[in-house]
């Protein structure tokens, strides 16, 4: 428990990600950025996010597990203050999208691999609780930013968000001490595999590629669809005639759906297979966006979001607990950090593509039009995936 407490306060506060759409128009005005110009921070932040995440197996076999919590909370801290001094597109890149998305990813990461070196029976909910705390972050962080803008300013407003990310690290390091949960050796070949596997050596540090790169291309489906929603959710719900505050709200609303969809991933991954959920979620994803198609309105805007950004968390949560049940407990850090290279490139594919067409536009149908494509791939290669773990 106490673990799983660790996870919560160091990736809660690196969760605002999520909530980037909040500073879209402040930022904007500020800086005098374009909607593709917040695309493309957004983009660079999950590339980085994603390294930081492929990194976090290095850092941590080297270093104990408050070592590396302690350097992710520094960094994190002082990219969102460079942020809030940021003069320019370039300057906001290099403090928000680097060394903000670059901290989170190393965070995120290392508190999944802790606590999947935990016995538990409920290993689905688990993972599903933690890929969960993002979204959470944001659900919780997108009306206290909103807030937050309007009444003390952007600047401020990030420099009160470092405070929370390095805080948020020091009780994470206190929960779990300077020590290190996590073995030097990430793949030993023997009672460590999954039940009714033949041990093979792996290649690369980890085993069953074959599978991996399957659930990568519907994870990848999910996350380009999702993603654009989590990125620009506030734009897209002012787009069919919402206002600022109901957007902030939407946002907070949008969010917290996410999370809660990632927790159930990971339990239903503790009843069901992955093709089963995965399938599941991309027709739900699917739904909203027709729904959204038929019926444009702000309120239909705020329920089909919901639903697509749903149908990304349930796929989230169902490779979080799918990866623990397909592949042994110590190679779970490699296998998540691999698998978010696809997450990455949907972040710079989509919701840089939606940023776009809205500024050549001023509309988002046609992004919405091309999720629901997507979705419908997402269903197909869905079905693929093996019945059984």
């Amino acid at each position: 428990m106490r673990l799983i407490l660790a996870a919560t306060f160091a990736n809660l506060p690196f969760g605002t990600i999520y909530a980037f759409s909040v500073f879209l128009k402040s930022m904007e005005s500020m800086l005098g950025l374009t909607r593709s110009d917040m695309g493309v921070v957004f983009g660079l932040s999950t590339v980085m996010f994603a390294t930081g995440m492929n990194i976090a197996p290095v850092m941590y076999s080297r270093l104990s597990t408050g070592a590396v919590l302690i350097i992710t909370s520094v960094t994190g801290a002082i990219g969102l203050t460079l942020a809030s001094q940021a003069q320019g597109f370039w300057s906001l890149l290099l403090g928000y999208a680097i060394f903000f998305g670059l901290a989170g990813g190393v965070a995120f990461t290392t508190a999944q691999q802790i606590v999947n070196l935990v016995p538990t029976k409920r290993r689905g909910l688990v993972n599903g609780y933690v890929v969960s705390l993002y979204p959470l972050g944001a659900m919780i962080g997108a009306p206290l930013l909103g807030w937050s803008v309007q009444e003390m300013g952007l600047r401020y407003t990030l420099i009160n968000l470092a405070l929370v990310v390095f805080v948020g690290g020091l009780i994470a390091v206190w929960l779990t001490g300077l020590r290190s949960y996590i073995p030097r050796v990430i793949f030993k070949a023997s009672e460590e595999n999954v039940i009714g596997t033949v041990a093979k050596p792996p290649i690369l540090g980890m085993t069953q590629w074959a599978l991996f790169f399957k659930i990568v291309i519907v994870f990848f489906l999910a996350a380009s669809a999702g993603l654009m929603v989590m990125s620009q959710a506030a734009g897209i719900v002012q787009s069919y005639g919402g206002d600022t505050h109901f957007s902030i709200g939407a946002t907070a609303f949008i969010t917290g759906m996410i999370a809660s969809a990632r927790i159930g991933g990971g339990w239903l991954m503790d009843r069901f297979n992955l093709r089963q959920v995965m399938g599941a979620a991309h027709i739900w994803s699917l739904t909203g966006t027709l729904i959204l198609i038929i019926w444009p309105s702000p309120y239909t805007a705020l329920i089909a979001l919901a639903m697509v950004g749903m149908g990304y968390g349930f796929v989230s949560g169902s490779a979080a607990g799918g990866i623990a049940m397909h592949w042994p407990a110590a190679q779970f850090g490699l296998v998540a950090s691999r698998l978010y290279i696809g997450w990455c490139i949907a972040a710079v594919c989509l919701p840089v593509l939606a940023g776009w067409l809205f500024d050549w536009s001023n509309s988002y149908r046609s992004s919405i039009w091309i999720a629901a494509a997507v979705n419908l791939a997402g269903i197909a290669f869905a079905l693929r995936l093996p019945k059984r773990p």
